[in-house]
């Protein structure tokens, strides 16, 4: 207990929790690109893939909890650890040193952070609660039949002519609206900023960071940020494009 309750009391303590939660998120946001990006492929593919995901029960509420714990801690201790600073900044000659030092990634950290973190409100409130745009989502009311088997690892987690949401028109309708689009794109971006500073400060918690390695592992951060935000950016573009539309009204892709 003392060592956990270290963890929290100490600013090195704060970094640690800094890294593992976001090594944490890191995790989620990869999943969750991987998954969204089944789009791309014939509606029983994302559809199978949401509905496995709620059969999974209380495990999926296991997953949401952890991910929600270290939203909070990582919220948290960034917060604390910007007060810290501040606080110990000397003359203003010396906090002007420091901005020039430091990277934009890094003094826009937090601002960055609670950028995105209203951006998770908005989509869960959009894509998964259903509380924006219903009356967009109405048709998605009704249930998708499965043509095909879903399998995981090999394995039928979702039988053909199983009845499960249609989250694969959701997704193209919510992403119709290029407000929404717009936003998405903004957000994601903004993320990936916040995710190449993080990716260094994790690095460097975790000591993984040395003189020998640190080019190497910046360049890793920097390939990461960019594939990540390439990957989300393919779905609203190919909506706005017109590339991927509701299976409702034809083949969901087109290569056109």
């Amino acid at each position: 207990m003392h060592f956990f309750g270290s963890l929290f009391r100490s600013s090195i303590g704060r970094k640690v929790l800094m890294a593992v939660t976001g090594l944490i998120l890191i995790g989620f946001v990869i999943g969750h690109l991987v998954g969204n990006l089944q789009v791309f492929q014939h509606p029983d593919h994302l559809n199978g893939y949401a509905q496995f995901l709620q059969q999974l029960g209380p495990w999926l509420w296991v997953a949401r909890g952890v991910l929600l714990v270290s939203v909070v801690i990582h919220v948290w201790a960034a917060t604390v650890l910007t007060l810290e600073n501040n606080r110990a900044r000397g003359p203003e000659a010396y906090r002007i040193k420091h901005t020039i030092r430091a990277t934009l990634a890094s003094r826009t950290m937090r601002l960055t952070g609670y950028v995105v973190l209203a951006f998770v409100v908005y989509h869960l409130a959009h894509f998964t609660w259903g509380s924006v745009s219903r009356e967009s989502f109405k048709d998605n009311l009704e249930l998708y039949t499965m043509q095909s088997d879903y399998k995981f690892a090999g394995i039928p987690v979702v039988k053909a002519g199983a009845e499960v949401h249609d989250v694969h028109e959701m997704v193209v309708l919510g992403f119709s609206h290029p407000l929404v689009s717009l936003f998405y794109i903004v957000a994601v971006g903004l993320l990936s900023f916040h995710l190449l500073h993080g990716l260094d400060s994790m690095f460097q918690t975790l000591g993984l960071r040395s003189g020998r390695w640190s080019g190497a592992l910046r360049t890793i951060a920097v390939v990461f940020c960019v594939t990540y935000f390439a990957g989300n950016l393919l779905i609203p573009g190919a909506v706005l494009a017109g590339n991927l539309r509701p299976h409702t009204a034809g083949p969901a892709f087109s290569s056109r």
